[in-house]
């Protein structure tokens, strides 16, 4: 098979082109990671869909067809998925890794896959790793990280080579397409909790949306710093997401006050994590995205135990 068939229903011309149906759009993605695709079939289905805007059942679609390209996971899913995928980092440090090594330390496992450009010097999601401790592994080696550490990261291009060149075509069309979207989507280990941030509000509720067709039972999504599952602390932030399968909507709360950007700050990761440099403004992101993490995954006072986290982190990782 070929793309044709999709590229001629989304570009048939005004009134006769219409959206891809969710198992029209399972069927596209299939022939494209097997290769099948011709490069001119793929940049037209993909620019003809970012001009129309995407639907939550094409982004499903696409996700299915997507998972269902990986190897098998081996074990025990983790409690969080939590994707990163945003391009242009240029506000600061990735705090939010942060966040996660937290929660993973409050017994929830974390995994965190992703593939990050145009970063701002300094703000490298992978050389942060190291730094606070959270090991890139391989997919295959990705349960026994999780086993023994709570939390891990594999990278986009180990786990699917074929997403890796897809989501690079940002840099053929100088757009964006929506497989970033799917891929915040992606879920690789069928986690039971999502966390996923965007840039653009609107595609808060169309991850939602195809969420809840691929089933999903417990989703966040955050306008968040750069794109990322990264809170503002003196922001009040609407979530959208699902809570066991149905829709659901929050806000973020605010426990800073100020107009403070979160690029303003010379701390770095590192030595914020192991308390070389104090830095309240950065803490509060953490803590306050651990927050949001610990809610979604149910536990009782996410902030205070977030805060709990963060006094005892040294002792806890130790322990």
């Amino acid at each position: 098979m070929t793309l044709a068939p999709y590229v001629a229903i989304l570009g048939r011309g005004q009134g006769r082109a219409r959206s891809l149906t969710q198992d029209e759009a399972f069927a596209a993605m299939q022939i494209i990671l097997r290769g099948d695709a011709a490069p001119e079939a793929l940049g037209a289905m993909l620019m003809l869909m970012r001009m129309k805007g995407e639907v939550a059942g094409e982004i499903a679609g696409f996700t299915a067809a997507a998972r269902a390209s990986l190897p098998a996971w081996q074990g025990a899913a983790p409690a969080i998925d939590w994707p990163s995928y945003a391009a242009g980092r240029t506000r600061g440090q990735p705090w939010f890794l942060a966040a996660a090594r937290l929660v993973a330390q409050a017994g929830y496992p974390v995994l965190l896959h992703g593939w990050n450009s145009h970063q701002a010097t300094g703000a490298s999601v992978r050389a942060a790793l190291d730094d606070i401790g959270i090991a890139q592994v391989d997919w295959t080696d990705a349960s026994a990280a999780l086993a023994r550490d709570g939390i891990a990261y594999v990278p986009l291009e180990q786990m699917q080579p074929r997403l890796m060149d897809l989501l690079r075509l940002r840099d053929v069309f100088g757009l964006r397409s929506c497989i970033n979207t799917v891929l915040r989507m992606l879920n690789p280990a069928a986690a039971p909790v999502a966390l996923q941030g965007v840039f653009h509000p609107s595609y808060r509720e169309l991850q939602r949306d195809a969420a809840l067709l691929l089933g999903q039972p417990t989703l966040r999504v955050l306008k968040g710093g750069g794109g990322e599952f990264e809170h503002h602390p003196a922001k009040d932030i609407t979530l959208h997401g699902l809570t066991q399968g149905t829709i659901w909507e929050g806000t973020t709360g605010a426990p800073l006050t100020g107009h403070q950007r979160l690029s303003e700050t010379d701390s770095t990761l590192a030595q914020v994590w192991h308390g070389a440099q104090s830095d309240d403004f950065a803490a509060a992101i953490i803590t306050s995205t651990a927050a949001l993490a610990l809610s979604a995954a149910g536990a009782t006072q996410p902030e205070a135990l977030a805060q709990d986290l963060w006094q005892s982190r040294h002792r806890t990782a130790a322990a």
